[in-house]
């Protein structure tokens, strides 16, 4: 018996050193064929970085040099700079654009497995404008979920070119271009007779305007209208000894911000614009008459009419108010001096 059991335990092992035997003798099955890349970014980063960009992406070659590529022109392109996505440690184009590995296979779809960063993307605008967002954090951005553009879906890339040399949005007469795409009132303003200087270049609309984002009102700059209007037009300041009250409340009372077709970009002609607030009547200006006002003097020569709107030319009230913003003269209650 005991011979028997030990010639079965032979066997038994005997046989299951064949199956293993056999097993490692197979070749390893091949795994199947990945289905096609469903939307969505990444997790893998290409190896060889941005190598493996240009090679497909050549339309990003300079034809001027032939010799390297727009993007290694601009300040996202900088090796020493520690903060840029090629510097040390970065992650060079997948830095912006999220992992490539899957973006770079041939049987992927290469628009669903990539932040493009155009508008035609799978990602909505906030995801887009989160990669901006996770470096250009300093103090003129803070805003920006309150902003206008913000709440109208407008993405970073709509208004910069992070590809080119240079920002366009980073000079002042480029950056006007930029926002004239879509406001366009505004460039029509800055065509009339009275206008802020944008158009030559000596303003941007990034002078009292920001764009990232503000709880003012039109996205200024500083808290309220006038601050922005004085911190250039500071003689318009004050405290002045006989100040006129719409200067110091809003100055669009009179103005335009942009442009208008009068002059010093007055919302009205200077004679219009007065009387909104001030009364004619009794005023030299107004023509009078014996008729009109009983009791009144013929003035000597018989002509009953004294005054005339003789004053009303040209300057208008300015012909004799000449300082409309205030006056430090102890004379100048009218604003006369």
């Amino acid at each position: 018996m005991n011979i028997r059991r030990t010639a079965t335990r032979a066997l038994l092992l005997l046989a299951t050193w064949a199956l293993a035997a056999g097993a490692m003798a197979q070749p390893a099955a091949k795994p199947a064929k990945p289905a096609a890349s469903a939307a969505g970014p990444g997790t893998q980063y290409s190896a060889k970085g941005a190598d493996t960009c240009i090679s497909c992406h050549d339309e990003e070659m300079d034809t001027a040099s032939f010799t390297m590529t727009r993007v290694f022109k601009s300040k996202h392109v900088q090796r020493g700079n520690k903060h840029s996505p090629f510097g040390p440690g970065g992650l060079q184009c997948e830095a912006c654009h999220g992992p490539g590995d899957r973006h770079s296979d041939k049987n992927s779809n290469a628009k669903l497995t990539i932040n493009s960063q155009k508008p035609d993307s799978f990602m909505t605008v906030a995801q887009r404008n989160e990669t901006c967002l996770a470096c250009h954090q300093n103090s003129s951005r803070t805003g920006w979920h309150v902003g206008a553009h913000n709440s109208n879906q407008l993405a970073c890339a709509d208004c910069h070119k992070v590809h080119a040399e240079r920002d366009p949005v980073m000079t002042k007469r480029n950056e006007a271009e930029v926002c004239y795409t879509c406001h366009k009132q505004q460039r029509a303003d800055f065509h009339k007779g009275s206008a802020h200087p944008v158009r030559t270049g000596q303003m941007s609309c990034s002078d009292c305007h920001n764009a990232h984002g503000s709880t003012s009102t039109a996205s200024l700059k500083k808290p309220t209208l006038n601050q922005t209007c004085t911190s250039c037009h500071a003689d318009k300041r004050g405290p002045l000894l006989w100040e006129h009250a719409p200067v110091a409340e809003d100055c669009s009372s009179c103005h335009q911000s942009h442009g208008s077709p009068r002059p010093a970009l007055l919302t009205k002609s200077t004679t219009q614009l007065c009387q909104q607030c001030h009364s004619a009547a009794g005023h030299p200006s107004v023509a009078r008459t014996a008729s009109s006002l009983p009791g009144l003097t013929p003035a000597p020569g018989g002509n009953t009419t004294l005054g005339g709107s003789v004053f009303l030319l040209a300057g208008g009230c300015t012909n004799c108010h000449s300082q409309v913003h205030g006056s430090n003269h102890p004379a100048g209650a009218k604003l006369m001096r």
